[in-house]
């Protein structure tokens, strides 16, 4: 199979041929069309996240090399093994890729993409910046209907993600949302938003073409968080303080940001891995009574619920742009740079 693949932690991919895997089992075989790029894909290609204060959490020993990253996966079922039921040769599908175990207490709760042995794609097990790719069985494949197969992959990320992390803010009760950056996951919670929650939502980003962009899908505000005055505009906005804010940045600089906005008895949701830390003050906690919680791409059954929205034609379409498999590391190298507004979905 063609892909492009980590041979060196922190090195160029390097576009190569590998086996072509054969499917046995309930393992099904896709013919790859399409992988979004996501910014989990450069802390894997690092080969940490970075934990602030000078320490990172080590993901090199999570895969063996040459490794294929891509989680965002569509593609044509084109071989299935002696024992796979449920999909058929043809069949073009959207993998979920946070794969668990599948025996462990947290996999039988519904949780896979928490199991402590998961398999998932593109993580320690080989992606889709590859023009083949074998799923473990039939039901992490969810049909896209009349969906363009370049934006149903991104589904199960940065929507998937998205939808996930919006659902926790909207069970808040929150009758107004501050979204916290603007890329390609941040441009999907909007998208989903408002199948999610009547709350009016505001978006903010320190990159004023991807704000635009984000006027343009429906935002009902925007704020340059870069500005001097940007918390005081969220508190202007919001009558005070917003009830709810999602982080899809996951910044120091970002947080940071969010408990400068946060109303007191607020919620915030921290979404993005970019990293870093920042020091907290323990009495604002009983103080604001704020809540300060995580979410993490999303379950099996939350991307049966986002793909049945999806299919209904309930979810605004997202900047997509398509490039040629031979440049995921240019678009890595773009995605670092914050040169990318929407998502890049590799072809092979």
């Amino acid at each position: 199979m063609r892909c492009c693949a980590i041979v060196e932690f922190g090195k160029p991919l390097v576009e190569m041929e590998l086996p072509t895997p054969k499917p046995s089992g309930d393992e099904v075989l896709l013919q790859v069309t399409g992988c979004g790029v996501c910014h989990s894909d450069l802390h894997i290609h690092e080969g940490y996240f970075d934990l602030g204060g000078g320490r990172k959490a080590d993901l090199t020993g999570n895969c063996d090399l040459p490794f294929c990253l891509g989680h965002e996966i569509v593609g044509t079922v084109v071989a299935t093994g002696e024992t796979a039921a449920g999909v058929a040769i043809g069949d073009s599908v959207v993998v979920y890729p946070w794969i668990g175990c599948g025996d462990c207490p947290v996999c039988a709760a519904g949780d896979e993409h928490f199991c402590p042995k998961h398999r998932s794609l593109g993580v320690t097990k080989n992606g889709g910046f590859a023009d083949r790719l074998i799923v473990p069985h039939a039901k992490y494949l969810f049909d896209h209907g009349g969906v363009p197969g370049a934006l149903a992959c991104t589904y199960a990320c940065s929507g998937l993600t998205a939808f996930s992390a919006i659902r926790k803010a909207a069970k808040t009760g929150a009758g107004h949302i501050v979204l916290i950056g603007a890329g390609g996951v941040g441009l999907a919670g909007l998208a989903i938003a408002r199948n999610v929650t009547d709350a009016t939502i505001t978006v903010c980003d320190i990159d004023d073409a991807k704000l635009e962009a984000a006027r343009a899908m429906g935002a009902d505000h925007v704020v340059n968080s870069g500005a001097a005055d940007a918390a005081r505009q969220i508190r202007k906005l919001t009558g005070g303080g917003a009830p709810a804010v999602v982080d899809f940045v996951g910044a120091a600089a970002s947080v940071g940001f969010a408990m400068k906005a946060v109303a007191r008895r607020g919620t915030i949701v921290v979404v993005g891995l970019m990293g870093g830390s920042l020091p907290l003050s323990v009495p604002l906690l009983p103080l604001t009574a704020m809540t300060l919680t995580g979410s993490y791409v999303g379950s099996l059954a939350e991307m049966a619920e986002l793909m049945e929205l999806a299919r209904a034609g309930k979810i605004p379409a997202l900047p997509v742009e398509q490039r040629p498999l031979g440049e995921a590391q240019k678009t890595l190298d773009d995605m670092k740079d914050g040169q990318i507004v929407g998502r890049v979905v590799l072809a092979a």
